[in-house]
C-alpha cells in the first residue's frame, strides 16, 4: 500500500466506536493465531494503524482534504 507512493508517518489522536476498535483487534488475533506459549502473534496497535491508513487511501483522503469545504464543521 504505502510502498508505491510517497507518504509520510503521521502519528495522530482518532476517534472510533469502541466496536470498530473490537472487531480490528479480534479480527486480527483470529488471523494471526496464537504461537506455542498460547500468545498472540501480532501487534493490534499496529494492525489499527495499517487499517486506517489503507481506508484512506482506498477513499481518497488526498482529494477530500484538497476541498475547503470539508475544514467548516
Amino acid at each position: 500500500m504505502s510502498e508505491s507512493k510517497n507518504v509520510v508517518l503521521v502519528r495522530a489522536n482518532v476517534e472510533m466506536t469502541p466496536a470498530s476498535l473490537q472487531t480490528i483487534v479480534q479480527n486480527a488475533k483470529k488471523i494471526a493465531g496464537k504461537d506455542e506459549k498460547g500468545y498472540y502473534t501480532v501487534d493490534t496497535a499496529d494492525k489499527v494503524s495499517e487499517m486506517i491508513s489503507r481506508f484512506l487511501f482506498e477513499k481518497d483522503f488526498e482529494s477530500f482534504v484538497k476541498n475547503i469545504d470539508n475544514y467548516k464543521e
